[in-house]
C-alpha cells in the first residue's frame, strides 16, 4: 500500500534536524518528499561522523524516504527552478533564521501567491519576533532556555543537567509533522493552504507543561523555587543490574509492599495514602532500594510481575534493541540500502489499517534524483546538462543512480 500521505509532494529546504525530520516522517508515510540541498555539500548531517560508504548514519536516520536535488538558492536559475516546483507541492518546509526565506525571494507570501493551496512550515529557534529572534539555536541552547535543564537536574538548587538526547529537535519534528498534517486536513475543508509557524522554544514548553510546570500553572499560587520531590529516582540497584518499578495508587503499593516481603509497611502512617506517600518520599525509597538489593533483576521482574506491578529492567542501547517486546512489535528492521549497506532502523511508529505504507526508502546520496525531478519539470537533457554546467544543480550522483529503495527487508 502507498501509504496514509501517498500523492501529497513536500518540499523540504530545511537542514540539520528539526526539518528534516519533520520531512522524514511525511516521507516514511507516503508523501514524495524532495530534500532541496546545496550543490556540492549538501545538508550538514552528510558531513557527521560514523559513516559508511560516505553516508553518516545521522543522515540516513533522518532522510529516508526521500528524493534529494540540489540546487543552488543564492542563483536566479535555482530560484525559478524552486518556484517551478511550487505549483506541484502540497508542503513546503524551511528552517532558515526568521527573515532569510523571505529575503531569498522564498517566503511564505512569495510562494502562496505560486501556490494558494501550499501548507507552508516555518520553523525557528526561538520565535518571530522577540530579542533573540534572530540568534542561532541548537538543541542545548533550548534544552537551557525553557528550564528543561533544571528539571532535568531535579530540583532549582542543583546544577542543570542537559537529557542527553537531542530532544527538542525530535519534539518539534514529531509537532511539525502532525501540524502539517492538521493543516492539510483543514484544507481538505476550505481548498486554502496556510502558513504554520512553530519554535524549538514553544514546543518544548508546550511538551513540559502538563508535567513538569506544575508548579507555574496556577497565576496567583506561583511555586518558587522548585524542589525536588526526591534525592532518589526511580532507578534501583538490584544483586546484579539496575532496575525500575513505580507505584502510583494504593492497589499497587500494596502489591510492592507483598512483594518485597514487607507487608508491615501497610500499616506505617507515613506510607498509608498518595500524599502521605508522597510528603515522605525518601524513606519509602530508600526502603525499596535497600530490598531490592537483596535479589536479581530477574528475580524481582518475576515477583512483581505476579503482583501486577509496573516494573522494567534499565537497559543498554544494546541491550534495548534485542528485547523480546522489541522483537515481538516488529519495531526494528533491516534494510539494504544501495551505497551505505545493511541498515538496522525502526519502522513508522504508526501503524494504519487501511493505508499502510511501503517499506521506507533508503536516504538519498547528494542530488541523486537531480535529472529525475528536474526532467518532471519539463526539462530536456541538453537543458539539465546547461544547469550542471553552469552551477544551478549540482553535478553528483544523478547520473545512472539507484532508487534508493531497500533491496530486502526483515524485522528484527
Amino acid at each position: 500500500m502507498p501509504g496514509p500521505l501517498h500523492g501529497i509532494r513536500v518540499i523540504d529546504v530545511s537542514a540539520m534536524l528539526s526539518g528534516p525530520w519533520a520531512a522524514d516522517i511525511l516521507g516514511d508515510q507516503g508523501a514524495d518528499v524532495i530534500k532541496v540541498e546545496p550543490p556540492g555539500t549538501g545538508d550538514h548531517t552528510r558531513k557527521l561522523r560514523h559513516a559508511n560508504a560516505g553516508l553518516p548514519a545521522a543522515f540516513l536516520n533522518i532522510n529516508r524516504s526521500k528524493r534529494s536535488l540540489t540546487l543552488n538558492l543564492k542563483t536566479a536559475h535555482g530560484l525559478e527552478l524552486l518556484h517551478r516546483l511550487v505549483p506541484g507541492a502540497d508542503v513546503f518546509i524551511q528552517n532558515f533564521r526568521p527573515g532569510v526565506a523571505e529575503r531569498m525571494g522564498i517566503g511564505y507570501d512569495a510562494l502562496h501567491a505560486v501556490n494558494p493551496r501550499l501548507v507552508y512550515l516555518s520553523i525557528s529557534g526561538f520565535g518571530e519576533s522577540g530579542p533573540l529572534a534572530g540568534r542561532r539555536a541548537y538543541d542545548p541552547v533550548i534544552q537551557a532556555l525553557s528550564g528543561l535543564t533544571t528539571i532535568q537536574a531535579g530540583a532549582d538548587d542543583r546544577k542543570p543537567s542537559l537529557v542527553r538526547t537531542v530532544l527538542p529537535d525530535k519534539l518539534t519534528a514529531i509537532t511539525a509533522a502532525q501540524a502539517v498534517s492538521a493543516a492539510l486536513f483543514a484544507r481538505e475543508r476550505s481548498g486554502e493552504g496556510q502558513h504554520v509557524r512553530l519554535s524549538m522554544l514553544d514546543t518544548v514548553l508546550a511538551f513540559l507543561w502538563a508535567s513538569d510546570m506544575n508548579g507555574q500553572t496556577f497565576v496567583e499560587r506561583p511555586v518558587e523555587p522548585q524542589k525536588a520531590a526526591s534525592f532518589i529516582d526511580l532507578i534501583y540497584q538490584t544483586r546484579d543490574g539496575h532496575m525500575t518499578v513505580a507505584v502510583m495508587g494504593n492497589a499497587e503499593w500494596r502489591g510492592l509492599c507483598h512483594a518485597l516481603g514487607h507487608p508491615e509497611w501497610l500499616e506505617d502512617a507515613r506510607f498509608q495514602s498518595p500524599t502521605a506517600r508522597d510528603e515522605h518520599v525518601n524513606e519509602r525509597l530508600e526502603m525499596t532500594q535497600a530490598v531490592l538489593r537483596e535479589k536479581t533483576t530477574a528475580e524481582w521482574l518475576d515477583l512483581f510481575e505476579l503482583h501486577d506491578l509496573p516494573c522494567a529492567p534499565a537497559l543498554t542501547r544494546a541491550e534495548a534493541i534485542r528485547h523480546p517486546q522489541v522483537h515481538a512489535n516488529g519495531t526494528l528492521l533491516e534494510l539494504d540500502h544501495p551505497v551505505a549497506g545493511r541498515l538496522r532502523q525502526p519502522r513508522p511508529a504508526a501503524r494504519f489499517s487501511r493505508t499502510p505504507p511501503a517499506l521506507p526508502r533508503g536516504a538519498p546520496r547528494l542530488g541523486e534524483h537531480n535529472a529525475e525531478i528536474l526532467a518532471e519539470l519539463g526539462l530536456d537533457a541538453a537543458e539539465i546538462a546547461r544547469l550542471r554546467a553552469d552551477g544551478t544543480v549540482g553535478n553528483e550522483h544523478d547520473a545512472g543512480a539507484a532508487e534508493g529503495a531497500p533491496a530486502q527487508a526483515a524485522t528484527t
